[in-house]
């Protein structure tokens, strides 16, 4: 089955991509009858060295998106996965010639179909007295055995795009140019690893991989790699990387040992998320600064992809200081990053937080539990929910994201690693506004949000008295908070209301006389009764109300947890005998 995309046809796809960025981009200009975007500004270029790269089409933003002052001056693309026609690499060769330029540089990646067509041009236009040199990069650092056909083409390429053209901007001949950046193509090295295959437009996945697989030192054409290896965390994966990229076995490594200076290029092969990109990249650093490698600069983003492959691939280019101001020079390019002109290594990462502020003392009215009593109460509470885990998280993927019982899973681990670090404050207003900062920091989401918001509101009433009167106005004044930022009224389908029945009943604590458990009793069996009876609500806030009511024909998972929670402070405390 082939995998489904936005295009309009399959055979049209390359030419309509490049119309799209040129169409969105002043600074370009397609040469007509051709699949070559130039700068825009091509005759301000006379008596300069023209820079010409490409390949086949999808790999975006490579080539075209390097197009700019101080990087390259055209692309010229092929189809998906082709190599561009010769006449198209000619006519953009003839084109840079007839703007005055003093030669031309064809930077191309070493795959067979791109070697032959650019070298073709090339001949054919020094034959026309059109001076043109070529590089072929080469930077793959899978292959522990090189083979005739030698290392492929693949994200370093861009930083030779870098180089070359900070070089030409800075009025430096093609020879020089060419000599240069073919030294530093030599100090650089790039591995890829994917978790499945890419997809071209109109064709099924390159290759299969099971779901414990990771394909490691794999191309940008679908084209497998040097081996599968086992499906493996992060740090493992990027390890493994480095471990083969370096390793001195290895006849096409980099040669990064302790004390070398590199430039690191992060790059999403098109399929990656953000997320997944950042724990690499923060893998990467980490792993090689345990090593004693200096990186002086860091790019992470989308460089190099091919199509939507969820992988990525790791660059490691040799440094010095006159190659970093090349790396630093400015550049228009749109797909260039804003990299910082200092060294990762070495920097400050971290600022210590603000101090927290000094607890007002505790008036002697405001005790009135122990310790122990309250850790009883609250282990009861977290052996609860985490009871409810998977409970919870199946009645949240009717109209939510499936996390409920994650997130309140992840408030009970919090609140058991709070308990082991020492007694809790036997004070109930203190009490209640160290679980609001801990569920703020750890729960995460709306419910930490929410729950936060309440603990922290009910603490004030408690600060004064701890009766009976007193807890029942901190219930009304949490509920109160809950309502005024969080929007919901009773009657919403969320968890207020569980806690807005159970408050209601909550009001006889006001009367002389009233009993604990009694009215605690009540409460939470009112609670339990409106959280069944969400089911049947139409939910009017929280992400429950996107969903169709059709749909929704389980109680709301917050308002379960909720009546959850008053239910175990219910049975821990008739466990006390309180």
């Amino acid at each position: 089955m082939t995998s489904k995309k936005l295009v309009n046809t399959v055979a049209g796809c390359a030419d309509e991509a490049l119309a799209g960025l040129v169409a969105c981009n002043p600074s370009l200009q397609l040469l007509h009858g051709h699949r070559v975007a130039l700068r825009s500004d091509l005759d301000s270029l006379k008596g300069q060295v023209a820079l010409l790269s490409g390949g086949g089409s999808g790999h975006e933003p490579a080539h075209a998106g390097f197009i700019g002052k101080g990087m390259l001056t055209g692309v010229i693309a092929g189809a998906v996965f082709t190599s561009p026609a010769v006449g198209s690499i000619l006519a953009a060769i003839r084109a840079v010639a007839q703007a005055g330029t003093v030669g031309t540089l064809l930077i191309v990646k070493n795959y067979t179909g791109d070697r032959l067509n650019f070298g073709l041009a090339r001949e054919q236009a020094r034959a026309e007295g059109i001076p043109v040199e070529m590089v072929v990069i080469g930077d793959d650092s899978a292959f522990t055995v090189l083979k005739k056909a030698g290392r492929r083409g693949l994200c370093g390429t861009v930083l030779i795009h870098k180089v070359a053209g900070a070089l030409a901007e800075a009025g430096v001949g093609l020879e020089e140019i060419t000599n240069r950046v073919s030294a530093v193509a030599k100090a650089m090295g790039t591995l890829g690893v994917s978790l499945s295959s890419c997809s071209i437009p109109g064709s099924r996945p390159t290759f299969e991989l099971s779901p414990d697989e990771v394909e490691l030192g794999l191309g940008i054409h679908g084209e497998a790699g040097v081996r599968r290896v086992k499906m493996a965390s992060a740090n493992e994966i990027v390890t493994l990387m480095l471990d083969h990229m370096t390793a001195s076995a290895n006849v096409s490594r980099v040669p990064v040992q302790s004390g070398s200076s590199v430039v690191l290029m992060v790059n999403n092969l098109g399929g990656l998320s953000f997320l997944e990109l950042g724990i690499i990249a923060d893998a990467a650093v980490r792993t090689l600064e345990g090593r004693g490698v200096k990186i002086a600069r860091a790019l992470v983003g989308t460089f190099m992809s091919a199509l939507e492959m969820p992988g990525i691939s790791l660059t490691l280019l040799l440094v010095d200081e006159p190659l970093l101001k090349l790396i630093d020079a400015e550049t228009t390019a749109s797909a260039w990053p804003n990299v910082a002109k200092v060294s990762v290594t070495g920097r400050k990462r971290s600022r210590a937080a603000p101090a927290e502020p000094l607890e007002a003392p505790v008036s002697p009215v405001a005790g009135g539990l122990t310790s122990k009593r309250v850790m009883l109460v609250l282990e009861r509470v977290c052996t609860t929910l985490l009871g409810l885990e998977e409970h919870l998280n199946a009645l949240d993927r009717a109209s939510g994201d499936g996390d409920c019982g994650t997130t309140h899973s992840r408030a009970a681990r919090a609140i058991q690693g709070w308990l082991k670090e020492g007694p809790p404050p036997a004070s109930p207003a203190q009490l209640l506004s160290k679980l609001s900062l801990l569920l703020l920091e750890k729960m995460g989401g709306s419910s930490g949000a929410l729950y936060g918001l309440f603990l922290t509101a009910a603490a004030q009433p408690l600060k004064a008295k701890t009766d009976l009167p007193a807890w029942c106005a901190a219930m009304d004044a949490g509920l109160e908070a809950m309502q005024k930022y969080g929007k919901a009224a009773p009657g919403d389908r969320t968890m207020l209301d569980s806690l807005w029945a159970a408050g209601q009943e909550l009001q006889a604590w006001k009367s002389p006389g009233a009993n604990l458990f009694q009215v605690l009793t009540k409460a939470v069996q009112s609670a339990e009764a409106a959280a069944e009876a969400t089911k049947n609500m139409e939910a009017g806030a929280g992400r429950a109300s996107y969903i169709s009511s059709a749909r929704l024909d389980q109680p709301d998972p917050g308002a379960v947890a909720a009546a959850a929670v008053l239910r175990a402070i219910l049975e821990a405390l008739q466990g006390q005998g309180v």
